[in-house]
C-alpha cells in the first residue's frame, strides 16, 4: 500500500526500534587484528603511518593478545620481521623463526585466542618479492611452482607451531591444493587454510609495506595479484581455491570491493572473510586527526558496509578501537 498506510520511518522513531529491526550487527567476534612481530624483548616500535598500532616483540606480542582476548575479538593474525632477509624467504619456514616463536609463545599463555598466520615470502626475501626470482631478473617475475614449495614449508611449520589457521597470501596459482597436500602429509589434517582468493594489485596496501617491510626492490606485484578492475575473475579464483581445498576464502582490499565481497556470498557457501586493509584504516585517522569526521563513527560504518556486503568476519585494525567501543 502507497503512503500514508505505509511511512517507512516508524521504525526509525526511537533507538530500541531501530536496534530491534537491524539488519547487520558488529560483534568483536568478528573481527580479527594484525599484529606485526620484530626481534628483541620489550620493543614497541610504532608505526608512523599506522597511529595505534606497532611493530612488537614476541613478549609485547603475548601481552597484545591477552588484551585482546579480554576484549573478545575472535582472533589475531600474525606477519613477521625476521632478524635477516634471503633470496629463499629462509625465515619464514625455519623452526625457530619469528612469527614460529610467537605462535609458541603465545599458545603458552592465551591457549584459547584464535591465532591465524600470514603465509607469504615478502617479509623474508631480501627482494621484497613474493616467491623465488631468478637470478638476474630486474622485472620481479616469480617463479610459481618453486614458491609453492616454500609455503608448503612455511604453513607446516606454522601449524606445528601452533598456529590454529594457516592464510596463504602469495597468490601464487595451485598454492591451496600444494599447502593442503603438504599439511595432510604431516598429519596435520584438522588445519584450515584461509586463503587470500581474491587479492588485488591496491594502491591501499602502502603503510602496510612500512609495517611489514616488504616494499619491493624493483618491480611490481601485477604479475600474481589481481587487476583491481577485474570482478568476474574473483569468481574464477575462488572456485580453484575451493577446488584445491580452501575452508575460507578472503577478499582483499574490502572497502573499494564491496562488488565483490557481494558477487562472492551470493556464489559460494563457503565462509568469506574480508581485509579492511592498512590504506582504509590511515586514511581514516589522517582525516579524524584532522578533525573532518568523527574517526570512531566511521570506522564502525566501515566495517558495518564490509558485513552487510557480505563478509562473514572481517580481518581489521580497528579490531581493538571498535571492540572497546561495543562494550
Amino acid at each position: 500500500m502507497p503512503f500514508p498506510i505505509h511511512r517507512m520511518r516508524r521504525l526509525r522513531a526511537s533507538e530500541p526500534i531501530r536496534r530491534l529491526v537491524r539488519e547487520t550487527r558488529l560483534s568483536p567476534a568478528q573481527f580479527i587484528l594484525p599484529l606485526f612481530i620484530c626481534p628483541g624483548k620489550g620493543v614497541r616500535r610504532e608505526i608512523s603511518a599506522m597511529p595505534g598500532h606497532a611493530q612488537m616483540s614476541v613478549d609485547e606480542a603475548v601481552r597484545e593478545c591477552a588484551e585482546a582476548q579480554s576484549l573478545g575479538i575472535g582472533g589475531v593474525i600474525l606477519f613477521g620481521l625476521p632478524e635477516t632477509k634471503d633470496d629463499t624467504a629462509s625465515g619464514a619456514y625455519a623452526e625457530d623463526g619469528i612469527v614460529q616463536r610467537a605462535l609458541r609463545a603465545i599458545k603458552r599463555e592465551t591457549p584459547q585466542l584464535l591465532v591465524m598466520t600470514d603465509v607469504c615470502n615478502c617479509e623474508y626475501t631480501s627482494h621484497g618479492h613474493c616467491g623465488k626470482i631468478a637470478a638476474g631478473d630486474v622485472d620481479g617475475h616469480v617463479d610459481n611452482d618453486e614458491t609453492l614449495k616454500w609455503l608448503a614449508a612455511t604453513s607446516v611449520s606454522h601449524a606445528r607451531a601452533g598456529a590454529d589457521i594457516v592464510a596463504p597470501s602469495d597468490m601464487m596459482d595451485g598454492r591451496v591444493g600444494a599447502i593442503r597436500e603438504a599439511l595432510d602429509e604431516a598429519s596435520l589434517v584438522e588445519t584450515p587454510i584461509m586463503a587470500y582468493s581474491a587479492k588485488y594489485a591496491s594502491c591501499f596496501y602502502g603503510p602496510f609495506r612500512e609495517a611489514a617491510g616488504t616494499a619491493s626492490g624493483f618491480g611490481h606485484r601485477k604479475t600474481y595479484q589481481m587487476d583491481p578492475a577485474n570482478g568476474h575473475e574473483a569468481i574464477r579464483e575462488v572456485t580453484l581455491d575451493a577446488s584445491e581445498g580452501a575452508d575460507v576464502i578472503m577478499v582483499k582490499p574490502a572497502l573499494a570491493y564491496l562488488d565483490v565481497i557481494g558477487a562472492l556470498r551470493q556464489a559460494f557457501d563457503l565462509p568469506l572473510a574480508a581485509y579492511h586493509v592498512s590504506g582504509e584504516y590511515s586514511m581514516v585517522m589522517a582525516a579524524a586527526a584532522n578533525g573532518w569526521i568523527d574517526g570512531d563513527a566511521v570506522a564502525r560504518e566501515h566495517l558495518l558496509a564490509i558485513r552487510r556486503a557480505g563478509a562473514d568476519f572481517v580481518l581489521t585494525y580497528f579490531a581493538r578501537t571498535v571492540a572497546e567501543s561495543l562494550r
